[in-house]
């Protein structure tokens, strides 16, 4: 038999009081209930703090008023105490939909009409709201991109027509900082798509902290391959459909030639910046001076990441630290600058993810955690009591703590108490921290602490209501553990059928992502996936998921196993899972199925080609079929080019297995507007499973992007998942 560690039993669930209570409940989950929202949490609004560090504001929407308000509320109390603007009280300005506030808190930035480009990216018509004067400027006629407040407030700079302007809200003029920009040709000052989706921001300017320059990046995408994508017009009426076009490189294509400038307000004058021929600068910040910003740049592998300083006045690039790993060096936001401008930084250099200390000139002053543990989170530095906030995860890879240590590493004080998910939100003054905690039997329960110590201040918000809907319905709790496999700890979690019978037999529904640094297992409240699993083990089915190699929290070498080879270690650990499973006298060998989406959908197919004796079904939506088709940040992060490692490309590629679908079910899915994972992979699987002569079952969402929603398409697809499920396991 498989050596199972449990980890956590959890033998109470909703806090009903015992399974005799549980088994009593005859009230079952519906798709209709799941998707309708019957099962929402109720959250906590956005809040974003105040600089006295003692108060905080929301945005509000009065629907019957149709009035869109900022309203302040105290930390402390959690009472409101002001409105800082409202909609209806601005002439020439009905509603608006986003708000930032200028650094000095005396202007607003309001959007209005925003819509989305891509999965981070918006453009709209934005406005400044002046709170001391009540006027109202208009920054631009037309949709812009990224407006920011300069740190005096007195401008506002953006993109429009991939061309950077800023507005002098002072003389009300607008000055062009570039004049170069052209649609899938030249980009200054926002990214293009490869960035913005695997490097996680979109804004690629930056003022220096007197207002006086701009640093930006300028992306050159004329060698860059054109990616096309037909939409069907779904929502209207066109006769023909249209087609997107944007450019997206592939693994082993050319990028876009980025480069680095910098902009003086002052002499209206731009220099280039040289470096060392970056393939890539993910990352600019200025530090505490006005004169001196850093810039961060990687290899194309991947594995080199170099941190520089710039003079603003020389122009000259300073090399100040260089992080190395034999597979890869991520890209965080951890960088923090002090006032002497040493700063905070983050690496996995000693196995696990780690802060450390730096002088100015990259000296090392000293690491400050350490430990078989991570840190999963850098909430920031605390001048006055020169304190760092972060959450990890000492008390065990499935759960996360906030702690604050001092930056010399001493005096590390534990701020959280109870053992599950614990996210903070900290006050700008590092006063107060909103704690939002959660666990396998409790939905979000937010709570106010002091930063110094942890303790309780109030009781914010909790869920009960939604624990008390749930009791009338016939649920299982969801049991974390551990399995040995392949020589690893493997964290798991499984839901069971009520009143589950150990002398049954039951089929097993495996789920999982597997995709690198991922974390399906975690101490957490259901998802929304977790509803659809209830529903599942009531109608009969186990439901379990397995963290194997190359997922994330347990080290440097457990998560970089996977490097040049990707799919291959976690296809092993789902099939010797699987196995290990279906020893188990309560579980069923012969139908075992398995699911997964984008990733998972790449590691379910895998699965059922190469290990249909395993495995009698499987699910796969929107699923990697070749990492070939994939983006090059992405993929050549983990597997560098196809050119270098082409049977790391092919070996792991579904298309290459279709001759080994020799028996089980199949079912494929895929939006064909995803613009991420494209409809491409699907349809060259397709192909080759139509040319081997394999049989399967297909279905194509028209115009849905990764997500695959948007309507009933949501209900539609969980009900196709769940008729494949119960014919075919």
């Amino acid at each position: 038999m498989n050596k199972v560690k449990i980890i956590l039993s959890l033998l109470v669930i909703f806090m009903t009081g015992s399974m005799t209570s549980l088994s009593a409940q005859t009230k079952e989950i519906s798709l209709e209930d799941i998707w309708s929202g019957e099962f929402s949490q109720e959250r906590m609004q956005n809040l974003q703090s105040l600089k006295d560090g003692e108060s905080y504001i929301v945005q509000n929407y009065d629907r019957s008023t149709q009035n869109m308000k900022i309203e302040v509320f105290s930390y402390k109390t959690g009472e409101k105490t002001a409105n800082l603007l409202t909609s209806n009280s601005i002439p020439g300005l009905s509603v608006f939909q986003t708000f930032s506030l200028s650094k000095d808190e005396t202007k607003a930035l309001l959007g209005t009409d925003v819509e989305s480009i891509f999965r981070r990216s918006t453009k709209g018509i934005y406005y400044v709201y002046d709170l001391e004067t009540k006027t109202l400027t208009q920054i631009d006629d037309v949709k812009i991109q990224s407006p920011t407040f300069s740190p005096n407030g007195k401008k506002v700079g953006y993109v429009k027509d991939n061309n950077i302007f800023y507005k002098n809200l002072e003389t009300n003029t607008t000055v062009k900082v570039t004049t170069d920009g052209e649609k899938n040709k030249i980009i200054n000052g926002v990214t293009d798509w490869v960035y913005e989706e695997e490097f996680s921001f979109v804004r690629a300017f930056e003022w220096n902290p007197g207002g006086t320059k701009i640093a930006y990046l300028k992306f050159d995408e004329t060698k860059v391959p054109e990616f096309s994508m037909d939409l069907y017009g779904i929502y209207g009426e066109d006769l023909y459909p249209t087609q997107e076009v944007f450019k997206y490189p592939k693994a082993g294509e050319d990028n876009a030639k980025v480069s680095l400038h910098l902009y003086d307000l002052d002499s209206n004058t731009n220099s280039a910046i040289n470096l060392e021929v970056p393939e890539y600068l993910p990352r600019l910040k200025w530090t505490e001076d006005e004169n001196l910003f850093s810039v961060q740049s990687l290899n194309r592998h991947q594995n080199e990441l170099k941190l520089y300083f710039v003079d603003a006045d020389t122009k000259e690039a300073r090399l100040v630290l260089t992080e190395k790993d034999k597979a890869y060096v991520d890209v965080t936001d951890d960088l923090t600058f002090l006032n002497n401008n040493s700063f905070i930084w983050t690496s996995e250099k000693d196995g696990w993810k780690h802060i450390y200390h730096y002088a100015e000139d990259g000296s090392l002053i000293n690491q400050v955690t350490s430990g078989a543990w991570e840190v999963t989170n850098y909430y920031g530095f605390d001048d006055k009591s020169g304190r760092i906030y972060f959450q990890s995860t000492e008390q065990g890879s499935v759960n996360r703590d906030v702690y604050s240590v001092l930056a010399n590493g001493k005096n590390k004080v534990r701020l959280t108490q109870n053992t599950g998910t614990n996210r903070a939100d900290f006050s700008a003054d590092y006063t107060y921290f909103v704690n939002t905690f959660t666990n396998t039997t409790t939905p979000a329960v937010y709570t106010l602490h002091r930063a110094k110590n942890g303790k309780l201040v109030r009781e914010i918000k909790d869920n009960s209501a939604l624990l008390e809907k749930l009791d009338n319905y016939n649920l299982s709790p969801k049991e974390l553990s551990t399995i040995e496999v392949n020589g690893y700890e493997l964290n798991t979690w499984m839901i069971k059928p009520p009143n589950f019978d150990p002398e049954k037999i039951y089929p097993l529904l495996m789920f999982q992502y597997s995709g690198p640094g991922s974390q399906s297992v975690s101490n957490t409240f259901f998802g929304t996936n977790d509803y659809w699993y209830q529903m599942l083990a009531q109608q009969g089915y186990i439901v379990a998921c397995v963290d194997g190699r190359g997922t994330g929290f347990k080290g440097r070498d457990f998560k970089k196993i996977t490097q040049e080879q990707l799919g291959k270690y976690e296809l092993e650990d789902q099939i010797s899972s699987a196995k290990l499973f279906g020893e188990r006298d309560y579980i069923n060998a012969d139908r075992i199925g398995i699911w997964g989406w984008s990733y998972g959908g790449f590691m379910s197919t895998n699965a059922i080609f190469q290990a249909n004796d395993v495995f009698k079904a499987a699910i796969a939506v929107a699923p990697v079929t070749s990492w070939r088709f994939y983006d090059t940040v992405y993929t050549e992060r983990y597997m560098t080019t196809p050119q270098e490692n082409p049977s790391g490309y092919d070996d792991n590629s579904p298309i290459t297995h279709v001759d080994e679908f020799d028996k089980g079910n199949y079912l494929l899915v895929h939006g064909s507007g995803d613009d991420n994972v494209h409809v491409q992979n699907s349809m060259q699987l397709i192909e080759a499973l139509v040319q081997a002569n394999k049989q399967f079952d297909w279905r194509i969402y028209p115009d849905k992007n990764h997500g695959i929603y948007g309507g009933n398409t949501r209900l539609h697809l969980y009900t196709l998942m769940t008729n494949f499920i119960k014919e075919n396991l």
